[in-house]
């Protein structure tokens, strides 16, 4: 789906199966450099002027139309004489297309994008859309590649009554699909809820009693530190944490690791009968970036404050400071 419409009101509108070219190349004439000049001594050496362009402008859309194609992607612009000769060969052009658009039209379509009309060739039209058409959503005008064959890119409209349920909705749907990708990539879930950083406070609480000294301490703290989760759900629900969590930590300690807090009621709830899941990718990400983020503390021996210190004010002058020939009475 593009925000763009057809640059003239004779062109089709809707297209099947329709044969597109991609370019990045404005259909206007050439410009000449910049501060050039042209000297004209004759009322035709004018009219060659004009002519020029108009055969230059004519020999891109031959270009064009020699490949037989049904629809034109720029993204620059389209002059109005080219426009003229496109509508006559009975071929669609579209303007002004964003990169990223004709990017993902190239994915969809299997269509290349070119730079200069004079290297088009067979293989760069795209023949894997089914069905080309402009529709008017609102006031604006929108264009629509659909039923395409094999299509590496795609387009999710959203629609709501404000911009800010839109955003709302565009935050929530970019969430969904980044955990679908780490789904695809890492396929592993791991129960929500803080089950999982219950179940491994009490791993880690079970290891110490194993180890004797002070090197126990490491594994207690990082114990603790792991039912923050748990404990944060609890107050964020209003609930005790204290007796909350003691009830979770015994559900854990009996094998049932799959138990975590219910994030409406503040109690103890199975995550698996719920349908509470967490990819694997995120929770081990954020494990190692807290444990980083505490490593990298730890290794400040001091801090240097940058504040320069004010400078001391100077002695006031004395008596004795004065000139000569001056007294104070």
């Amino acid at each position: 789906m593009v925000n763009k419409d057809v640059t003239h009101p004779n062109m089709r509108r809707r297209i099947e199966n329709p044969r597109i070219i991609l370019l990045d190349c404005p259909l206007e004439y050439k410009k000449g450099e910049s501060q050039t000049n042209a000297e004209v001594t004759d009322e035709k050496h004018w009219a060659r002027l004009l002519e020029i362009e108009e055969e230059q402008v004519k020999q891109l859309c031959d270009s064009i139309i020699a490949l037989k194609p049904d629809l034109v992607f720029t993204e620059k612009g389209v002059s109005d004489l080219a426009q003229h000769y496109l509508m006559k060969a009975n071929v669609t052009a579209i303007r002004r297309v964003r990169k990223t658009d004709n990017n993902r039209i190239a994915r969809a379509t299997g269509a290349t994008i070119v730079n200069q009309v004079d290297d088009l060739k067979e293989s760069d039209v795209g023949t894997g859309c089914g069905l080309f058409e402009v529709q008017k959503i609102g006031d604006e005008y929108f264009t629509f590649l659909t039923k395409c064959k094999d299509p590496k890119a795609c387009t999710i409209m959203l629609r709501g009554p404000s911009k800010d349920i839109l955003n709302e909705i565009e935050r929530n749907l970019q969430d969904a699909m980044a955990v679908a990708r780490n789904v695809v990539f890492e396929p592993k879930l791991c129960p929500g809820g803080g089950a999982t950083e219950m179940a491994i406070s009490v791993g880690l609480a079970k290891n110490s009693q194993n180890i004797s000294g002070i090197e126990q301490w490491p594994y207690k703290a990082l114990a603790d530190s792991f039912e923050v989760i748990p404990r944060t759900l609890i107050q964020n629900c209003g609930g005790n944490a204290i007796k909350v969590l003691t009830q979770l930590r015994a559900k854990h300690a009996q094998g049932q690791h799959t138990w975590g807090i219910d994030g409406t009621k503040g109690v103890i709830v199975d995550m698996k009968e719920y349908g509470i899941w967490d990819p694997y990718a995120v929770k081990a990400q954020t494990i190692k970036t807290a444990i980083e983020s505490s490593c990298m503390l730890l290794r400040v021996d001091d801090v240097v404050s940058g504040m320069s210190k004010k400078t001391e004010q100077e002695p006031p002058k004395h008596a004795a400071d004065e000139p000569e020939g001056m007294q104070l009475e």
